[in-house]
């Protein structure tokens, strides 16, 4: 059902009165004509702002997905978020799949998923893994050339879970309540807060108290996961069966590559070595091993000798110096004279250009497999992600088309799929790093029924493998938590179901999981 007059449709007008270049007359403007115009602008500015209300369209469709023919109900739009005092907040798009004909929802799971940033909508699941339409990409994930199309994802969840997608504020096309301070959404903390809200009034306005409920977030997406992991309890008593983690990152020391942090330099380097190995540019013992036995390698290395070295720091004896820096260079794919000029920690921007410099090429963050090409072969850092490029426009495109054809919701907003606008971000740690790693692991100790998977590309530059290990290594001592986690691997990224082959083995994983983990349901 569409609800007119929603402030929603009204938005994009209200911004382009209150925009500075829109209150300008054009500099041939007379003052006759100014002084013509003055009563109607008097008029605008003492009308009321737009009424918050939802904004709500359900379509039928139905898609092959796990080889059968899936009748389902797709709703699209926007939910209000109210204080306390009934006061609008802000407003939440979304997209809800859910199969028809079920009769008990009790047992039906239902999972609320979401992508990362901060500052990225939740196209990249919902189109590209979770969803039963998705982008087509080519078998190793390129991109197409434009125009680019839908097809069904035969790897949808449908199957398994009604799936409800959320774009926080400022995303998508969720935004704050006209007159309200967005900036109060950008943080850990506030944006936690709003989407709890959020699945808490979907939960009881939609009636999935009954139901399994599940989590899936992607990169920051699972840094919100945990933090709603403990939240949800605390706040709402919702209590979850299971949470997905793609590409995860709880623990923010071991991605930060700051002056005194040696962490990530270890933790990086197993993904250093997948990737060397990917464009052949190992030592050939190590390159013959395969991929998986050249990561184990780098593995024991990074865990044991180069830890110890970093440790030691301007100790090392020049003998020691040198050795170690031959080591990372044989898991690295770069000279020993490089690796001495970094000081044995060759970050990732540098490590991103450096790798095949030889051939004026880079390598991406987000999937190492990419290659991109700069203006100059020189420099410490890419001038762009490769493989970032190579998704946006085939993403972007397709999601404007099929939000108004195929699921009929009409809006003059940009959607933002990744943006910048929420920055600065809070992460209110001050001089610390945010590990939400422990509120997860709170939420374990409270709900012994919770489980989680975990999803690693082993050519995740962003999000590398070997620190989301370090992560769930040390987020409880007791077996009992490792016996509650469930890691998974595949030869791709950070988005490693853009690849066809990692979203069938994907979707079987995932598929186990909730068998596991749905209670018996």
């Amino acid at each position: 059902m569409i609800k007119k007059n929603s402030w929603w449709l009204a938005a994009p007008l209200l911004l382009l009165c209150l925009h500075p270049a829109a209150a300008q007359p054009p500099h041939d403007m007379d003052d006759e004509a100014m002084a013509q115009d003055q009563p109607a602008e008097k008029a605008e500015k003492n009308a009321l702002p737009p009424k918050a209300e939802d904004h709500l369209v359900t379509t039928q469709h139905h898609a092959v997905v796990g080889g059968q023919d899936l009748r389902y109900s797709v709703t699209a739009g926007t939910l209000v978020l109210r204080d306390e005092e009934g006061k609008p907040r802000a407003s939440i798009f979304f997209t809800a799949y859910t199969r028809d004909g079920v009769k008990d929802l009790g047992k039906r799971p239902i999972t609320y998923t979401y992508n990362g940033g901060p500052g990225s909508s939740s196209v990249w699941l919902h189109l590209g893994a979770f969803g039963p339409r998705r982008v087509v990409m080519e078998e190793e994930g390129w991109a197409p050339s434009p125009p680019y199309r839908l097809e069904d994802n035969n790897e949808s969840l449908l199957d398994l879970t009604d799936m409800v997608f959320i774009d926080p504020v400022t995303t998508g096309y969720s935004r704050a309540i006209p007159g309200k301070d967005a900036k109060k959404f950008y943080g850990l903390e506030e944006d936690a807060e709003a989407v709890a809200d959020f699945i808490r009034l979907y939960t009881v306005r939609f009636g999935r108290w009954p139901s399994p409920k599940f989590l899936a977030g992607e990169s920051y997406g699972t840094t919100r996961s945990a933090k709603l992991s403990n939240l949800l309890q605390q706040k709402h008593g919702i209590y979850l069966n299971g949470i997905v983690l793609l590409s995860t990152i709880l623990n923010f020391q071991t991605a930060s590559f700051a002056t005194g942090n040696d962490l990530p330099y270890p933790l990086f380097l197993p993904t250093y070595t997948a990737t060397a190995w990917y464009h052949k540019k190992l030592p050939a013992d190590l390159q013959a091993a395969g991929l998986q036995n050249a990561v184990e390698e780098s593995r024991r290395f990074a865990a044991g000798e180069y830890t110890l070295a970093l440790m030691r720091g301007n100790t090392l004896s020049q003998q020691e110096w040198n050795d170690t820096a031959a080591k990372v260079a044989r898991y690295t794919g770069l000279t020993p004279e490089y690796i001495k000029e970094t000081n044995l920690r060759p970050e990732i921007q540098a490590f991103d250009k450096e790798l095949l410099r030889d051939q004026r090429m880079t390598v991406g963050r987000l999937d190492s497999r990419f290659k991109g090409r700069d203006r100059s072969a020189a420099g410490e850092r890419p001038e762009f992600d490769p493989s970032n490029a190579a998704i946006t426009g085939p993403f972007t495109a397709v999601l404007n088309d099929y939000v108004r054809q195929d699921l009929g919701f009409k809006s003059d907003l940009p959607y933002e799929i990744l943006t910048g606008r929420v920055r600065p971000w809070n992460y209110g740690r001050g001089n610390q790093y945010i590990n939400v790693a422990e509120d997860l692991r709170v939420a374990m100790s409270q709900n012994p029924a919770l489980k989680v998977f975990v999803a690693c590309g082993y050519y995740d530059l962003a999000t590398p493998l070997y620190a989301a290990e370090y992560t769930f290594h040390h987020i409880g001592f007791e077996p009992e938590y490792a016996q509650r986690i469930n890691l998974h691997y595949y030869e791709a990224g950070h988005m490693m179901y853009i690849r066809r082959t990692d979203r069938v083995q994907l979707k079987k994983d995932i598929a186990a999981f909730f068998a596991s983990a749905a209670g018996g349901r």
